[in-house]
């Protein structure tokens, strides 16, 4: 088991994004993520998949 889990904050923080609107992304299911205890929790490998989706979308 590799796969990072990174929090709410650290998301956001690597977006470069606030932490709300990292929240509402991820409220929205805009965001890969899933809650823990109430808590959102993110794998880095999801994100950088969303990321490269992201990137061919806006490309196309």
């Amino acid at each position: 088991m590799t796969d990072q889990i990174l929090t709410l904050k650290e998301v956001a923080t690597y977006l470069k994004l606030a932490e709300k609107t990292a929240y509402k992304l991820a409220a929205e299911g805009k965001l890969p993520g899933f809650k823990v205890g109430g808590s959102w929790r993110f794998k880095a490998k999801d994100i950088e998949r969303w990321i490269e989706e992201k990137k061919k979308r806006d490309t196309e």
